[in-house]
C-alpha cells in the first residue's frame, strides 16, 4: 500500500515538473522572441536604416515587428508557477542542495532524526508559503489590482502559483510524514535520497 502511495506523490510530482519545464521553456522562447523583437525595432528605426531604406524599414515596422507586448508581465507569472512546480519533485526525489562536511560522521539514525526535523521544518514552511500565496491572492482580488499593460487582474498570477504550491506543500507534508516514520522505525522506507551534494 505505501508502495501505491508513495508512486501517486511521486508521479504528481514528476508531472509538476514536466508541466514547470514546458512553461519554463516557453518562456524562454518568448523572451528570445521579444529581445529579438526590440533589436529589430532599434534597427528599423534608426538613422541608417531610415535614410538608406525607409519604405522598407517603414513597411517591417507596419507588420508589427517589435517586442512581445507584456512580455515582463507573462514572465513573472510563469515563473512563479515554474518555481512551485520543481519544488515538489526537488522534495520527493532530495534534490535539495547538502552540505555534509557536519553529519558525514553521523549514524545513520541520528542523520534519520536529522532528516526528519529538516523535513517537518521544510513542510510547514511550503504550507506557509501557499496559505500566504492564498492571503495575498485574496487581497488583490478585493482591490481589484490589474497589471500594468495588459491589464489583466495581478490575483490571476497568485492562482497561477497558488496550484503547484498547494501540490508542492502536500508533497512536502507527505514528505515529512514518510521521513518521521523512518526516523521511529530507524530503516528507509523509500530509496535513499542522493541530492545534490556540495
Amino acid at each position: 500500500m505505501f508502495k501505491t502511495i508513495h508512486r501517486v506523490f511521486y508521479g504528481l510530482a514528476w508531472v509538476m515538473a514536466l508541466v514547470g519545464g514546458a512553461v519554463l521553456t516557453a518562456l524562454v522562447l518568448m523572451i528570445c522572441v521579444s529581445i529579438l523583437g526590440r533589436t529589430a525595432t532599434s534597427i528599423l528605426h534608426s538613422t541608417w536604416m531610415q535614410t538608406t531604406m525607409p519604405d522598407l524599414a517603414q513597411t517591417l515596422i507596419d507588420t508589427g515587428i517589435g517586442p512581445v507586448f507584456g512580455d515582463y508581465e507573462f514572465l513573472v507569472a510563469g515563473l512563479a508557477f515554474c518555481v512551485f512546480a520543481f519544488l515538489g519533485w526537488c522534495q520527493i526525489t532530495g534534490g535539495h542542495a547538502t552540505v555534509d562536511v557536519f553529519t558525514a560522521g553521523l549514524s545513520d539514525r541520528s542523520r534519520r532524526i536529522l532528516q526528519m526535523i529538516i523535513e517537518i521544518v521544510f513542510a510547514a514552511a511550503l504550507v506557509l508559503i501557499a496559505v500566504q500565496l492564498y492571503e495575498g491572492m485574496s487581497a488583490l482580488m478585493r482591490r481589484r489590482t490589474t497589471t500594468f499593460l495588459l491589464q489583466y487582474p495581478v490575483w490571476w498570477n497568485y492562482a497561477v502559483a497558488l496550484v503547484p504550491a498547494v501540490i508542492t506543500a502536500i508533497i512536502g507534508v507527505y514528505m515529512a510524514l514518510v521521513r518521521t516514520a523512518e526516523a521511529f522505525k530507524n530503516r528507509s522506507l523509500i530509496d535513499a535520497a542522493q541530492g545534490a551534494d556540495h
